[in-house]
């Protein structure tokens, strides 16, 4: 028995299929800590097209019963398909963090059908990042913008080592993927 019932993840529900969605603009926000779904229901009640997947997952409570909550599968992430004016309205929701214009429209929408089509056939899905342990990274934003480091571990976090060659010794620092880039 779920705690809520599932949101809708896609408004309009066919939006990854109207031709409009190719015409307008898309927007990836970042939001404030488990603010999705609350931007989403801001952007339903303005009518702004957007889409955030949403994934069950279940869990046992200690009185055995099965529980099942609806959590989004890009933590912090909701995109939007709109104006200028449709992303500021976004912006003035309070929930978002920073944002950013998606470029390559067609492939974008593309990978979304994709992802769409995943969620919707009810197999347990995992996000899975390209960095991996071993791989030398930058960091782009966050207090720690602009450090170099090695990425050291992958189980449920990333920490990027920051070491001290001739000591061989070093520190490291849980960041998130979205924070990182690979240096070439």
């Amino acid at each position: 028995m779920p705690i809520l019932p599932p949101e809708p993840d896609c408004h309009p529900a066919t939006l990854l299929e109207q031709p409009q969605s190719h015409e307008h603009l898309w927007w990836l926000f970042y939001t404030r800590s488990r603010q999705e779904k609350q931007l989403m229901r801001r952007l339903r009640d303005l009518d702004i097209y957007h889409y955030a997947p949403q994934i069950p997952h279940r869990k046992r409570s200690p009185a055995g019963r099965v529980r099942t909550t609806y959590a989004p599968l890009f933590n912090n992430y909701v995109f939007m398909c709109g104006l200028e004016n449709e992303r500021y309205k976004a912006i003035c929701t309070g929930c978002i963090v920073k944002h950013e214009q998606i470029t390559n429209t067609e492939q974008f929408i593309a990978d979304l059908k994709q992802i769409h089509r995943l969620v919707n056939t009810g197999a347990p899905l995992t996000v899975e990042s390209r960095i991996q342990p071993g791989e030398t990274v930058r960091v782009r934003s966050g207090a720690f913008s602009g450090y170099e480091g090695t990425v050291i571990r992958r189980d449920q976090e990333t920490r990027l080592l920051v070491s001290v060659q001739f000591m061989d010794q070093g520190v490291s620092v849980k960041l998130e993927d979205c924070q990182l880039e690979s240096i070439a």
